[in-house]
């Protein structure tokens, strides 16, 4: 038990490197909480910086949620549940940075990187609608809550035919990610009913903020 706090609070501390918010200020000497949508994720720095370091940033952020899952399969193999909650703490620690006054992103891309790594099958049927649903619409906000919804409801799918359980862990947990990111979008969720969302690529400074 030991071994699992230490594994998710590693998670956390690693989900709360902000490499949006460390490439603004190598690249601009900025803060990019205060440009743009005002998000500290892949989606704001592609709206402030450009496309490579938005493509950089999304890696390493997916990367995040990779290692903190297996943070938690190294560290404490004997528990299923270590591994799903490593990497719920490095979303929560993305939102929620310890190193930047708690004020971070979205959690999209940790969240890809740790269902990923938990759920590989799952997450790609799931990713796959969301990212159809970004090309068709350009709405980044819409494919992420897409993903996230879909990927708890593979999971039960997969198991109710009998193709692969991934366990309770993974499932509960999968639940929760889909909640909190439900609640960090409930601003998006707005402009989405009124037809006043940012769309990918927009030079707005609107609060489109996904992918963050």
């Amino acid at each position: 038990m030991i071994f699992s706090g230490i594994a998710i609070v590693a998670a956390y501390l690693l989900g709360s490197v902000s490499f949006s918010v460390l490439f603004a200020r190598l690249f601009k000497g900025i803060d990019i909480r205060n440009h743009g949508s005002g998000n500290a994720g892949a989606t704001n720095t592609l709206r402030v910086l450009g496309k490579g370091p938005a493509i950089l940033v999304l890696v390493l952020d997916i990367c995040k949620g990779v290692l903190a899952v297996w943070l938690g399969r190294w560290l404490a193999p004997d528990y299923d549940w270590t591994p799903a909650l490593a990497g719920l703490a490095a979303v929560i620690g993305h939102n929620w940075p310890l190193y930047f006054h708690f004020k971070g992103g979205k959690g999209i891309a940790t969240t890809i990187g740790m269902l990923a790594t938990l759920c590989f099958l799952p997450s790609l049927i799931a990713g796959i609608v969301g990212i159809l649903a970004i090309v068709f619409t350009r709405y980044v906000s819409l494919g992420s809550l897409l993903f996230v919804t879909l990927t708890p409801v593979v999971l039960i799918i997969y198991s109710a035919v009998g193709w692969h359980d991934y366990g309770t862990a993974v499932l509960i947990v999968s639940i929760a990610i889909w909640a909190l990111a439900v609640w960090r979008h409930r601003g998006n969720l707005v402009k989405l009913k009124n037809g006043t969302e940012n769309k990918l690529g927009s030079k707005s400074g609107g609060k489109e903020r996904s992918l963050g």
